[in-house]
């Protein structure tokens, strides 16, 4: 089974240090970034199935990050993670895309469960995909089939020779 690679982005190394502590074992690929910079050129060199960006980085906003890594990578999950809960940016996240919203002190259960839950949306949201594009060229198929009409040549027909 491939492991699901996750992008971690906080200017904390300890949390950094703690979540790849909890991923890891419950093999996940984990990489993390402490700038929305690093994250972005993370992005540009790997796909990652889920991105976690802390709302307050020091060079840009969280939610900002967040839009961009969306356009960069639109089928991943995206989780905004923050120390300063606050309506404002709660509603921000939401119109960013974002994914889920987790309040930080984190309990370690709680963010594996909320991981689970990504990954396996995003499983689902694959799958569903893939059956409708298979659905599609298989009805593309039979109409193609019931369509085509049989290619016969009549047996008085006159063959051209070619010429070399």
């Amino acid at each position: 089974m491939e492991r699901k690679s996750i992008l971690i982005v906080d200017d904390d190394p300890g949390i950094l240090n703690s979540f790849k502590e909890i991923l890891e074992p419950e093999g996940y690929n984990v990489d993390t970034a402490q700038t929305g910079s690093e994250a972005l050129e993370k992005c540009k060199a790997r796909l990652y199935n889920i991105a976690v960006i802390d709302i307050n980085l020091p060079d840009t906003d969280g939610t900002e990050l967040l839009s961009r890594i969306h356009g960069m990578l639109p089928k991943a999950r995206k989780i905004i993670l923050t120390g300063y809960p606050t309506l404002d940016n709660a509603v921000e996240s939401v119109n960013q895309q974002a994914d889920a919203y987790i309040i930080k002190p984190v309990n370690p259960k709680e963010f594996l469960r909320v991981i689970a839950e990504n990954i396996n949306k995003q499983t689902d949201a694959e799958a569903v995909t893939e059956d409708k594009v298979i659905g599609w060229i298989e009805s593309r198929y039979q109409e193609t089939k019931r369509n085509r009409s049989p290619r016969t040549v009549p047996a008085s027909s006159h063959v051209p020779e070619i010429e070399e």
